[in-house]
């Protein structure tokens, strides 16, 4: 932990950081280890997420609460994904269908929330990290390492297969 409180300069963000750590570390570990199904490369890419952690700790205002969950949690993700995308062109390995991602929560009747699991991962990802989050189309662009075009691509996209999804179940927005 002692390099990544390195590259932190205040004493309050270094505090911030270690509460995130010891509270986050075990459900990045799980995450990782969901995508890569190595403990090893799990490992890896939650080192890479915290490095990527400590760069971006002024995004962060509370320890504990579901936006810093919803973070760290899309960041552990994106870096395992990268990980997988390194070992898979460096081993031509098969994507294997296997949904990343944590499953959207599910609350009130159900219809709306179970519309958005089953969006694909990166839709899902999106669509809860701008409007379950609230972060916006620029910052969710910044933690998933894509352009803002792209970003509001991808939100489109799920907002119009929501909407055909709803539709179809006979709920009209």
């Amino acid at each position: 932990m002692l390099i990544y409180l390195q590259a932190i300069e205040s004493d309050e963000e270094k505090t911030l950081f270690e509460q995130v750590y010891l509270h986050y570390r075990g459900l990045m570990f799980y995450v990782a280890n969901q995508i890569l199904r190595n403990d090893r490369d799990a490992e890896d890419a939650v080192h890479q997420a915290f490095v990527s952690l400590a760069e971006n700790i002024s995004k962060i205002s509370e320890a504990v609460c579901p936006k810093t969950r919803s973070y760290v949690v899309t960041i552990a993700e994106n870096k395992a994904i990268d990980l997988y995308r390194r070992k898979k062109r460096l081993t031509e390995e098969e994507l294997d269908g296997r949904a990343v991602g944590l499953p959207a929560p599910r609350s009130g009747d159900g219809s709306l929330a179970a519309a958005i699991a089953s969006l694909p991962p990166r839709w899902r990802e999106v669509i809860l990290l701008r409007y379950d989050s609230g972060y916006t189309s620029a910052e969710v662009a910044k933690m998933l390492g894509q352009s803002a075009a792209s970003v509001q691509k991808l939100e489109q996209r799920a907002k119009a297969r929501l909407k055909k999804i709803l539709e179809e179940e006979g709920i009209t927005p």
